[in-house]
């Protein structure tokens, strides 16, 4: 049984190519995708994310329990509003999952994971709740508009109650506050996203979400689709989870090490094993690749090198740039004059560090 967003009838009604998502029916683009991404990239666009798992924590040893959770380190939330990403790690120092965990206070903190993972995450989270007494409560009530692009925020504030709209500009990236939309409409927003623009992700209660999409176009922001989404991020240098890490994954190899919070006093799950695996030295590295000449990266293309090989794991032809890039797992070392297998034929790419675009434009050397 396909799930739906309570948008489903408004992507349909603008035309939208709808395609299974991780079990939900989601629209892949409204026309043209290429023409999504230059709108995100050059003014505004906006995505329906309400396939993502909001998930509020409450009770006394709530910081406690997300200390001992996520590899990176809670404590750096001091501020109300203040947002982290993080890894969830298991046992084996795999990736459960990656989030954005939302400090309210002591007692109450708000994690938004992966929709494809939503069920695997939530008995995770329990299982590991129990024992700090923390009650996990799952918010489907909620649906989540991101509004991405130079001229997003601008655009978004432009919808809000004017008494809320200088404090919303001056909200620092990765910061959330709560503020009203049209007609008085409580919103959560946050200024974060994933496609390397500056913007809001917005968590409005299900009923408003018609009414708030509905705003933002006659504001004139541009619906997107999950195909814009994913070239975006790509460009932007963000991982996708199930595709560029998983469980079979620690986050040394999904280039996530800045994630890792190795502070003193701190035993959080899958510590022990990142520990090892730093110190033995890690055997595979990901990196970036661009395609000078015509022709497309794929997920699980073979990548060729001085060490072994290796394999594509995200692979797209970046827009913004006009030619192929990818994100690849390969053995650590030199790696030499590197080549990707194309249907037989070995094609060589440029080893590069990404981002591959940041605020509009390509990155140096890319």
């Amino acid at each position: 049984m396909t799930e739906k967003t309570v948008l489903n009838a408004t992507h349909r009604a603008l035309g939208a190519r709808m395609v299974d998502f991780g079990g939900w029916d989601m629209p892949i683009n409204y026309g043209s995708q290429i023409e999504e991404h230059h709108a995100v990239r050059q003014d505004a666009g906006m995505f329906d994310v309400s396939h993502m798992t909001v998930v509020d924590l409450h009770g006394e040893r709530t910081r406690e329990f997300l200390r001992h959770l996520l590899a990176n380190n809670v404590d750096k939330l001091k501020a109300q509003g203040k947002a982290l990403y993080s890894c969830m790690l298991d046992e084996q120092g795999g990736v459960i999952d990656d989030l954005i965990v939302y400090f309210f206070d002591d007692r109450h903190f708000r994690l938004v994971v992966n929709a494809a993972t939503r069920a695997k995450d939530l008995a995770w989270i329990e299982q590991q709740a129990k024992a700090f007494g923390v009650e996990v409560k799952e918010r489907p009530d909620f649906s989540m508009i991101a509004v991405q692009g130079p001229n997003a925020r601008d655009k978004v504030i432009g919808l809000l109650h004017e008494v809320d709209r200088e404090r919303i500009r001056k909200l620092g990236k990765f910061v959330a506050a709560a503020a009203q939309g049209p007609h008085g409409m409580p919103l959560f927003i946050a200024r974060t996203g994933y496609t390397g623009e500056d913007g809001f992700e917005i968590i409005v209660p299900e009923e408003h979400a018609v009414a708030l999409w509905e705003a933002l176009l006659a504001a004139g922001v541009k619906p997107a689709g999950l195909g814009a989404r994913d070239t975006l991020r790509l460009e932007a240098g963000m991982n996708l989870y199930g595709q560029d890490m998983d469980e079979t994954v620690s986050p040394w190899e999904a280039n996530l090490g800045w994630t890792i919070s190795l502070d003193e006093g701190r035993d959080f799950i899958g510590r022990k094993v990142l520990e090892a695996q730093k110190a033995a030295g890690v055997k595979r590295v990901m990196v970036g690749l661009v395609l000078d000449e015509k022709g497309v990266l794929r997920h699980g293309q073979k990548v060729l090198t001085a060490n072994g090989e290796g394999e594509i794991l995200s692979g797209s032809f970046a827009p913004t740039l006009n030619k192929a890039v990818a994100f690849a797992r390969i053995p650590a070392g030199e790696p030499g004059e590197v080549r990707v297998d194309i249907r037989g034929r070995e094609v060589p790419v440029r080893v590069v560090k990404y981002p591959f675009v940041r605020d509009g434009k390509p990155c140096e050397g890319i």
